[in-house]
């Protein structure tokens, strides 16, 4: 399918991020700084009793500091859009840009972070030891199988919200959306074929969430760069995909998209053709959510 035209340029994109201020995020205090009176509140010698209060109990944190309104976006940069494994600091901007969301619409204050490791227990271990800062923690851009490990490790080791918005942003919006189109469309959840183009993080969870919705597991079939993730398949496998593996014929999403009323694409721009297209169900639902 033709690439989605952009309505602006790639120099309008970098010098929107460059002016008046390089980035996309600053600081603003929350309390009046006009005073000497207010300089000591807010720092030394009024702030030894907001810290004596949280010594003797954690939780009043959240009562004296921005801790519970407080969210870091933290990567590694190992899968950045669909754009790869670029290094941390090139998920900066996607980084301060998630940031920005937070505050726009939900008035929730957010630091970008970017880790410059792509080893799993040297990230778990940063993001462990900052996690105290921050009410939650939004994971971005790691790819997979790493950041199902990650996840499910600090989740487990945290007393804070994790959350990984490659899998379970975009698998909340997308289900939404596809149960949506069934009732358009007249479809039962347990009649209908699901294609799946992308098997990382964005993929599977999608997978995941609407089986629990409803779809037969066998009426789900999932590719990544190598095809079809089929039962006995060894090539690029691993436990996360083999989940998800299913009894078939189909080798190529062409194979693959015969028949099918539902089509989620979230691999790589221009992996869906006319052909396929035509190749459907009647009335096929197409979710086309590759990056960028």
């Amino acid at each position: 399918m033709p690439e989605q035209k952009k309505s602006f340029t790639d120099a309008e994109a970098l010098e929107f991020h460059r002016a008046p201020a390089p980035g996309k995020i600053s600081i603003t205090p929350t309390k009046p700084m006009a005073t000497q009176r207010d300089l000591s509140l807010a720092y030394s010698p009024g702030v030894a009793a907001p810290v004596k209060a949280i010594a003797e109990d954690a939780d009043r944190a959240y009562d004296y500091t921005a801790k519970g309104n407080l969210v870091a976006v933290i990567t590694n940069g190992t899968a950045i859009l669909g754009l790869g494994n670029l290094g941390s600091i090139a998920a900066k901007p996607v980084m301060e840009g998630k940031s920005v969301l937070f505050k726009r619409f939900a008035d929730v204050d957010s630091i970008d972070i970017e880790v410059t490791t792509q080893n799993v227990e040297e990230f778990i271990t940063t993001v462990r030891n900052i996690g105290p800062t921050f009410g939650g923690i939004n994971l971005e851009d790691i790819k997979s199988p790493e950041c199902f490990i990650i996840e499910s490790r600090l989740r487990d080791e945290l007393d804070i919200p994790v959350f990984h918005d490659d899998q379970h942003g975009t698998a909340i919006i997308a289900a939404a959306g596809f149960l949506n189109a069934c009732e358009l469309t007249g479809r039962r959840l347990s009649d209908i074929k699901v294609v799946v183009n992308g098997a990382g993080a964005a993929g599977l969870s999608c997978i995941a969430l609407i089986k629990q919705l409803g779809v037969p597991h066998e009426n789900v079939i999932a590719l990544d760069r190598e095809g079809v993730i089929y039962r006995g398949r060894e090539k690029g496998m691993d436990q996360f995909k083999a989940a998800h593996a299913v009894d078939t014929n189909a080798r190529t999403l062409m194979d693959a998209i015969k028949g099918a009323d539902v089509f989620m694409g979230l691999s790589v721009a221009g992996a869906m053709t006319r052909d396929m297209v035509k190749a459907m169900a009647k009335r096929p639902i197409i979710f086309a959510m590759a990056n960028p």
